[in-house]
Order: structure tokens, then C-alpha cells, then sequence
């Protein structure tokens, strides 16, 4: 729904400077609290089934009994709303649910800063910069392990027996580990299934890449469920394909022809490097595409 011109115009007629938009006591805090209370305050009229001051209100056997003050994390810092009660206690408002204190999108701030590496002092110290919102260090501690059993049951998912093709290889981030932040191998199993979406079947750590570690990661997918792959696509990675052909001996073993390209423009001068890759990666093309074709088929 389009918000009137006339609308805006009326709410910013007295802004003078940024603080009377986004500070402490600005327009949109106040905007924010006053369209939550009339949002609850609507809830509560339909739940109670008339409107405020309404005579018949008096017959229906339950009316409103006040409001309760809650302090309401979010993007937009701390606000305190005025949550209306009725008086049987059935009332259970949607848009801020009994209990709730912060809004949808606060706790995800939270975990990308986690994710990051950053300590929970130190996210609790920029969110106190950035949104003028005070958390304890227990607050985000609880909010990052409430991932921590969604992540480990996706991790062990139980897997389709047969994939078409399967992309093998490891990246390296920035995260934290044992205290410190260190570069560390993120090791990637992507399938691409019949139909031809892909999924990453999983994610696993080490310090670094080697076949050792690959075969363990294999073996965890045989464990789930996978009996076959057409084709497994490799780096040049010494060891990888004999890890592979352990425990999917009928797997046909491709390496990928982005390493392979990467790998020879080493020895192409730097002004012809773009034109020779694209002729390798067209020839490449046409000359995998009915393998890959095949595979997905099967």
C-alpha cells in the first residue's frame, strides 16, 4: 500500500537535522512504537469482537483491562510499547507475541556477526554503536546455540542414493577457532540432482585441504544414504580421486575444467589470457556436454 505524499510531508515538516529522523526520540522510533500499539490495539478489538466504548462490549463477557509496558529490541534500537490486555487473559496478539522482545531480523544480525568471528563482546559492543540497544553476552549466547541443533540435524539429513553429479572442493575462510581467527578449509559437497537443481549435501572444517580429510567426508555420505555418484568433479588435488574411487569405486572421477583453464593461463601472456579462456571454456563445453547430459539422464 502506497503511503499519501501529504502523509510524509506532515510527519517531516519540523525536521531540521538527522537526529530528529534516526536519533534517540526521532520520527521513526516514535513511528515505529505508535504503529505497534495501534497494530495490537486492532488485534485486540478483533479478538474481543467490538470496538472500544461500544455498549455491547458490556454483554460479551470479556473486555479490555489496561496495558502492559515492554521494552522491544530491533533494527531501530529499544522502544517501550504499550501492549493492551484483556480481562479473561485469552488475548494473543500476533504482530508481538506474549513474551516476545525482539523483533524478527535482531537475532539474525546477531548470528551473520557470529558467523563472522566476532566474540560476544564484541557484538554486544556494536550493536550498543549501531543501535543504541544494550544485550548481555547471555542473550547472544542463547540466540547463536538456538541454531546449533537446526545446523547439526541438517548436517546428518539422511541422502538420496543416486546422484547424477557432484561437485567436490574446499574454500578457505576467515573464522574462528580454538580462541583465534585463522584461515581454515571449508570442505563443499554440492550435487546437482536428475532434475537439475543443486544442494550442498554438507560443510566441514579442517585447517587445511588433503585426500586424508576427503575420504572421511565421503565416507559420512555413504553413511547417510548415497550408494552412487555418475560423476564426482575434482580439482587436481594430489590423492582426491583415489579417495573417491575407495568408497564410490564405480564413480567417474572429471576434473574441473575451471582449474584446468586456470592452471594452463599460467603460461599464457596476461593480454591474451581472456580470449584464450573463453576458447578453452567453449571448446569444453561442447566437448563434456553430452557426458553431462548422459549423467543426468541416467
Amino acid at each position: 500500500m502506497e503511503i499519501r505524499k501529504e502523509l510524509l510531508d506532515e510527519l517531516i515538516k519540523d525536521y531540521k537535522k538527522p537526529e530528529d529522523l534516526i536519533g534517540e526520540t526521532g520520527l521513526l522510533k516514535q513511528l515505529t512504537k505508535a504503529l505497534l500499539e495501534r497494530a495490537l490495539g486492532a488485534e485486540l478489538t478483533q479478538h474481543l469482537g467490538y470496538e472500544k466504548h461500544d455498549p455491547a462490549g458490556y454483554h460479551s463477557g470479556n473486555s479490555r483491562n489496561g496495558a502492559t509496558p515492554k521494552t522491544v529490541k530491533g533494527d531501530f534500537g529499544e522502544i517501550v510499547v504499550e501492549t493492551p490486555r484483556d480481562r479473561n487473559g485469552s488475548f494473543e496478539p500476533q504482530i508481538l507475541a506474549k513474551h516476545q522482545t525482539r523483533f524478527d531480523g535482531f537475532d539474525d544480525k546477531i548470528l551473520s556477526m557470529y558467523a563472522r568471528g566476532m566474540t560476544t563482546r564484541e557484538i554486544q559492543s556494536h550493536l550498543q554503536q549501531m543501535y543504541g540497544v544494550e544485550v548481555s553476552p547471555t542473550l547472544i549466547s542463547t540466540v547463536t546455540d538456538a541454531v546449533l541443533d537446526e545446523v547439526k540435524a541438517w548436517q546428518s539429513r539422511p541422502l538420496e542414493p543416486l546422484y547424477g553429479l557432484m561437485f567436490l572442493d574446499a574454500l578457505y575462510v576467515k573464522m574462528r577457532h580454538e580462541g583465534r581467527v585463522e584461515n581454515r578449509a571449508v570442505y563443499v559437497a554440492l550435487r546437482v540432482d536428475l532434475e537439475g537443481r543443486k544442494d550442498v549435501l554438507g560443510l566441514w572444517t579442517s585447517s587445511n585441504e588433503g585426500a586424508k580429510f576427503w575420504l572421511v567426508v565421503l565416507t559420512e555420505l555413504k553413511n547417510r544414504g548415497v550408494k552412487d555418484v555418475l560423476i564426482a568433479c575434482i580439482d587436481g588435488l594430489k590423492g582426491f580421486g583415489q579417495a573417491i574411487e575407495a568408497v564410490f569405486p564405480e564413480t567417474r572421477v572429471q576434473l574441473c575444467i575451471v582449474h584446468l583453464v586456470r592452471a594452463s593461463l599460467n603460461y599464457v601472456n596476461w593480454r591474451e589470457r581472456k580470449q584464450v579462456a573463453l576458447r578453452s571454456l567453449t571448446a569444453t563445453d561442447k566437448a563434456f556436454a553430452p557426458v553431462i547430459t548422459v549423467a543426468l539422464r541416467c
